[in-house]
């Protein structure tokens, strides 16, 4: 029998599912049985460049004195002495993400890692302001997964698009000074839902310097487990988003099992540290909602994204028209072609694409 069964009856076993993640477990439970500190700094690094993923990652890898790897099309991996680098990429239409986890043996390393890859990087990275999407899911194995995107705080939100709201900038305002956690959104698809969050995002990320981070999920067997609630805990997300979250949000009286965990979340650390849960939801009727949720004191709003009337749409069609520079009778005339007496914002803007 080997020695270090004999020292070790009790086996610690964990699944890795990716090379990084293998090598960073190994060398970190190397390091514990020798009893010494191999990677005590830990930094994450996150922008968006207009450019190649490629261009970014060949470049890093080839001029930073780093042994780089690359085990897929969007990872890196660099490794050196007091280093370990594990870098995810994503791919918008007219840009990249790129996200940088760096373990290291001291402050001055990692800091000076990520002054190098940032200057190597500075003629293509995007310096608007920009928020992080971290999209969890549950991956085959039964296990909670992530993968994040940064996208930019652009998005424009006009006062005529939400009647319900009519000054959108100081609702964002008041809700994110608000002591209350939640805000409730609530109405047809296409009416604005997700662009609304978009743009309370972008808010939080421009009075954060410049960056925010969303933990974001639609998957209702990822809201079943409790890791995705202990993630938003002890992390550092600025908001939980819960897209589609019919099945979420119903009275408790219907057999609702799973919303006491956000009522719990809602009113504790995540209250005092000003971080803010958001539902979208197609459920027609506030009376589908459970009271709990929406009581005064946790709950901000609870908004009826509606699909807007003829005189609100063409309201919301000359001031797109304006601002677009060209006529608004075209998108006007491919809007009542639709037919119908109201109209969605995606039925809007659909029409305003059609005129240009």
């Amino acid at each position: 029998m080997s020695t270090d069964t004999q020292r070790y009856p009790a086996s610690l076993s964990q699944q890795i599912y990716d090379l990084p993640a293998l090598i960073l477990n190994a060398r970190l439970a190397d390091a514990l049985e020798r009893g010494i500190a191999r990677y005590p700094i830990h930094r994450s690094l996150r922008f968006a460049a207009r450019t190649g993923i490629n261009a970014v990652f060949d470049d890093l890898a080839a001029n930073l004195d780093l042994t780089g790897q690359r085990p897929g099309s969007r990872s890196l991996i660099l490794d050196g002495e007091g280093l370990f680098v594990e870098a995810h990429a994503g791919h918008k239409a007219d840009y990249c993400s790129f996200h940088f986890g760096i373990w290291a043996d001291s402050v001055a390393r990692v800091e000076g890692l990520i002054q190098a890859i940032e200057t190597r990087v500075a003629q293509v990275r995007i310096d608007e302001a920009m928020f992080s999407i971290d999209w969890h899911f549950l991956g085959g194995r039964g296990e909670l997964q992530s993968t994040s995107i940064e996208e930019l705080a652009d998005d424009e939100l006009h006062d005529e698009a939400y009647p319900e709201i009519g000054d959108v900038a100081g609702f964002i305002d008041r809700y994110l000074r608000a002591k209350e956690t939640v805000l409730v959104l609530q109405g047809r698809p296409g009416t604005g839902k997700t662009r609304l969050i978009r743009a309370i995002l972008g808010e939080m990320s421009r009075r954060n310097g410049g960056s925010a981070q969303a933990l974001y999920t639609g998957d209702k067997k990822a809201l079943e487990c409790d890791a995705i609630y202990v993630k938003f805990i002890t992390g550092d997300d600025h908001a939980f988003v819960v897209e589609d979250a019919d099945h979420l949000l119903r009275p408790r009286a219907q057999g609702n099992e799973h919303l006491h965990r956000f009522l719990a979340i809602a009113d504790g650390v995540v209250r005092g540290q000003g971080r803010k849960i958001i539902f979208s939801t197609n459920l027609p009727n506030v009376g589908d909602l459970d009271d709990a949720l929406v009581r005064p004191g946790r709950c901000f709003a609870r908004i009826d994204v509606r699909e807007l009337l003829r005189s609100e749409a063409t309201a919301l069609i000359h001031r797109l028209a304006s601002r677009r520079g060209f006529d608004a009778e075209i998108a006007l005339a491919a809007l009542a072609a639709a037919g119908g007496k109201t109209h969605s914002l995606a039925q809007i803007y659909q029409a305003m694409d059609r005129a240009q």
